[in-house]
């Protein structure tokens, strides 16, 4: 996947200038597909160089501090819409706590690898924190009705269990290391 169908799918949902697509990468979409604001700019100007996007006209006065806002056109929909379709591989998992891992199994460093473990453990147990929260927000009441609603849940869904899956590995590593004896 490329970041010009993360971009196209939050213009989708709401137009927007640069800065505001970049604070809902920092809020949603980029908790699963992350950019820099400068991915986000750059790709901006080659969507609407392709005619994928448009820039929408500025209101009131012009002026040197109003952001460019842009919306989908009907060809960047038609694109999604078929990008949608298309099946794809699986993203193959990359994971350097799981080579730490392998390198103290292969260094006999076990020790060492305590530290990162539990740091690891403690980011993911963060990030599932947020996602939480955001669940507890934004879908607390989520509308049976509603597509829309139900499957971004399910999108963070995926992120809850994906990080409950994380911290429960690490806890099993880390529970392993302590079983084993000493030296």
């Amino acid at each position: 996947m490329s970041l010009k169908f993360a971009i196209l799918t939050s213009l989708t949902e709401r137009a927007g200038s640069g800065i505001e697509l970049a604070r809902r990468f920092d809020k949603s979409i980029g908790y699963f597909w992350p950019a820099t604001h400068q991915q986000i700019y750059r790709e901006l100007d080659r969507l609407a160089e392709s005619g994928l996007i448009r820039e929408l006209p500025l209101e009131g006065a012009p002026s040197r501090g109003n952001p460019r806002r842009f919306e989908v056109t009907g060809d960047g929909r038609r694109l999604l819409t078929e990008w949608i379709r298309e099946p794809d591989e699986p993203d193959p998992m990359r994971s350097t706590m799981a080579v730490r891992v392998r390198a103290a199994a292969a260094t006999g460093a076990v020790d060492e690898v305590r530290e990162a473990l539990r740091h690891h453990r403690d980011q993911r147990a963060d990030t599932l924190r947020r996602y939480r929260e955001i669940e507890d927000r934004d879908f607390a009441r989520p509308d049976p009705a509603d597509a829309r609603d139900l499957l971004q849940h399910r999108v963070l869904t995926l992120g809850i269990q994906v990080e409950q899956a994380w911290v429960r590995w690490c806890d099993e590593v880390l529970e392993m290391l302590d079983q084993l004896p000493a030296g």
